[in-house]
């Protein structure tokens, strides 16, 4: 028989006065639920001890949404969207200029002409497929390889190459920075940063801005791109978190193209990819087939219109590979055997499924195809052969718009030491003089 312990007097007087002003003063009573409930929480109560590793039931891995498989053909149960033959066309066009862009700029690179590159090989469908479903004026805030969405709302090849050289007519940084930093106010594109991941939690303020203005709430979302890598960084954790208990319509696009440079992705996390850590932060989340342009356009405008009617973020995960190197910096196959990269660019290729759907449609020939090439190879040829007869910006623009407002005390003092050098060596030493040529107006407003 149970039997209450007694205590001595002076010992039940001393527990009471310690337990009088805490949680143990609350006078008991029978729980509204039969097994309890907890503070904040709509978890049920069990008595059976149950680890868990998987989001998804009995440890199934998170299925990929596709929609045409590698002949153009829908798969059995696939609704394809609903999309005209310009609009498919256009689609196409946009992928295909993407690898001629990038192997001249590749080339280029390579031959000294450019300092730097990075390409888009094999994530043709992943940047596209996601432009298409975006409005012309949401905030895109990108990583390396969305060239393509610039290209799709109209900022044009020679806007592109005018960057990556740096030259007079570079409306993105005016030469500051190194190529494939791109930006355009007017397209609503934010200008790329180099350190990884930085744009992520800058994605989601940018959502919180949008979330606050009468004339945008309802209407536009932030975008970000990144990869897996960038995904392994704690400002991923950082924007994911502030976009979903800030709640703010902040899209973001994962590219898992299976790399973070020489980094697999089998190494970069345990778990089931970046997909499963929406869940984690209570987001609608979707996985989808990175290489099927037709699948991350459905996916995206989905995932867009959730995100802008619940001002809520929403996480789209697209799976594809990484044809290309990393950038011109990097030679993958010291990391992935050659056979493994052409083996993916037969059996999986973005660019062949689309067209094959489009030819059994009537929509596309090889003839267009052809000539579309052909088109898109002059147009390149022609617009970095005109970079290259440009000079760069002037000297004196190379200490503006640097930093908004007034300028800081820093950059006053460089450039007053620039010009006292100018002035000294500019017309009497020849690798000054010849070095001045190369900007527009030689540096002479600073002579005067």
């Amino acid at each position: 028989m149970f039997r209450p312990t007694r205590f001595p007097p002076s010992l039940r007087q001393l527990t009471v006065a310690r337990t009088s002003r805490g949680v143990a003063s609350v006078t008991p009573k029978l729980p509204e639920y039969p097994h309890g409930n907890l503070p904040s929480s709509q978890s049920p109560i069990t008595s059976t001890m149950h680890f868990f590793n998987s989001v998804m039931d009995s440890g199934k891995q998170i299925p990929t949404y596709r929609i045409i498989d590698g002949a153009g053909q829908p798969i059995e149960g696939a609704e394809v969207p609903e999309l005209d033959r310009d609009f498919a066309r256009n689609m196409y066009e946009n992928m295909a200029q993407l690898p001629i862009i990038d192997d001249v700029l590749y080339n280029l690179q390579r031959q000294g002409r450019i300092s730097f590159y990075i390409t888009a090989y094999g994530e043709e469908a992943a940047v596209i497929g996601s432009a298409a479903a975006l409005a012309p004026d949401d905030e895109v805030l990108a990583q390396y390889r969305e060239a393509g969405v610039l290209l799709y709302r109209g900022f044009g090849i020679e806007s592109l190459i005018n960057q990556c050289y740096g030259t007079s007519l570079d409306s993105c940084t005016k030469g500051k920075q190194m190529p494939v930093h791109y930006s355009s106010k007017e397209l609503h594109f934010h200008t790329i940063s180099s350190p990884l991941a930085t744009q992520i939690p800058q994605a989601a303020g940018v959502g919180f801005a949008l979330k606050r203005d009468p004339s945008r709430r309802g209407k536009n979302c932030a975008v970000t791109y990144f990869g897996d890598g960038a995904a392994s960084e704690g400002d991923f954790h950082a924007g994911m978190l502030l976009a979903s208990t800030i709640p703010s319509p902040t899209l973001f696009i994962a590219r898992n193209n299976g790399f973070a440079i020489s980094t697999p992705s089998t190494e970069q996390y345990y778990g089931d990819g970046i997909a499963a850590r929406g869940a984690g932060y209570g987001v609608h989340t979707i996985r989808v087939d990175g290489n099927d342009v037709l699948a991350v356009y459905s996916a995206v405008k989905e995932a867009r219109r959730r995100c802008i009617e619940e001002g809520r973020a929403v996480l789209v995960e697209t799976m594809t590979y990484r044809v290309g190197h990393h950038s011109t910096s990097d030679d993958s196959f010291a990391y992935r055997p050659r056979k493994e990269v052409e083996e993916r660019k037969r059996l999986d290729n973005p660019l062949v499924r689309f067209r094959l759907f489009l030819e059994l449609r009537g929509w596309w020939s090889k003839e267009e195809d052809d000539a579309l090439k052909a088109r898109i190879k002059a147009d390149v040829h022609a617009a970095y052969k005109k970079a290259e007869a440009l000079p760069r910006p002037p000297l004196s623009e190379m200490f503006t718009d640097v930093y908004g407002g007034e300028q800081p005390w820093n950059l006053r003092a460089q450039e007053k030491e620039l010009k006292g050098l100018v002035r000294k060596y500019g017309r009497s030493w020849e690798p000054w003089k010849a070095e001045l040529k190369k900007f527009k107006g030689e540096g002479k407003e600073w002579f005067d």
